[in-house]
């Protein structure tokens, strides 16, 4: 009895890994792959990514076209990246300078 419960250890954990064709690529990876520079290709994609949201952010905030400007005291996120809002707000605080 101590001696099949012994060999039955041995086979235990699944066995060995399916075979599998090697030339098969993948873009997610294939089988049982964890390529060695996986931490610089997630660095430069990371970089990638966060580049054309930078593009993005900036050319959406060059177009961005307001027909009504946002109150002064009212919160607006934009209005610390909008050209348009931005210049709106100096020309009002220079108006406000001329008239004191």
């Amino acid at each position: 009895m101590a001696t099949l419960f012994i060999t039955h250890l041995d086979k235990m954990g699944g066995g060995p890994r399916v075979p599998y064709p090697k030339h098969v690529w993948s873009p997610a990876g294939g089988w049982y792959t964890q390529p060695s520079n996986w931490k610089a290709n997630t660095a430069v994609f990371m970089g990638v990514i966060f580049g054309i949201t930078a593009l993005t952010w900036k050319l959406s905030a060059d177009r961005e076209h307001r027909h009504k400007m946002p109150e002064p005291d009212r919160f607006f996120p934009s209005r610390y990246w909008t050209k348009q809002i931005r210049e709106h707000e100096a020309a009002q605080k220079a108006n406000k300078n001329e008239e004191s």
